[in-house]
């Protein structure tokens, strides 16, 4: 009775068939962007200037992200849910970039915000990639910079 109770255990502990890793679920695994945690905001975003990199923040009154051009090296930065940026921080953005929002939706959060811009910086890039003649998928920004962009 005991082993029986231990076999019922064990195959309720196994792992489903469709939680393994397959060659497939690991070829469709999604582009990795680099997320930054920092403890002065203000000095980063200075440093990352410096280094040629545009500060982007997503605000709603900002130009429209699917006229904007994203395709360079640029940092997102996104404000809290429901207040947005703070002041100083979105002086300190190079521009204001608003998602366009149609229907009865008056607003996103962080997290559907952050999706829709990276990937729309993501399809800029690989716009770049195609026009200047550079299908380099493994490393779309290696590609751009090594065209001047």
């Amino acid at each position: 009775m005991r082993s029986a109770r231990m076999r019922s255990s064990s195959r309720r502990t196994a792992q489903p068939a469709s939680t393994r890793r397959s060659p497939r679920r690991r070829a469709a695994r999604p582009t990795r962007f680099p997320l930054i945690a920092v403890t002065n905001l203000a000095r980063t975003l200075r440093d990352l200037k410096d280094r040629g990199v545009w500060i982007l923040g997503a605000d709603a009154g900002g130009e429209n992200l699917f006229d904007a051009d994203v395709s360079g090296p640029v940092a997102w930065v996104l404000g809290a849910e429901g207040g947005g940026l703070r002041r100083l921080t979105r002086e300190s953005c190079d521009r204001l970039i608003g998602i366009p929002l149609y229907g009865s939706v008056e607003s996103l959060n962080v997290s559907v915000a952050s999706g829709i811009c990276l990937y729309a910086t993501r399809q800029a890039r690989a716009h770049v990639e195609v026009t200047a003649g550079t299908a380099n998928k493994k490393n779309p920004v290696g590609a751009m910079r090594a065209h001047g962009a």
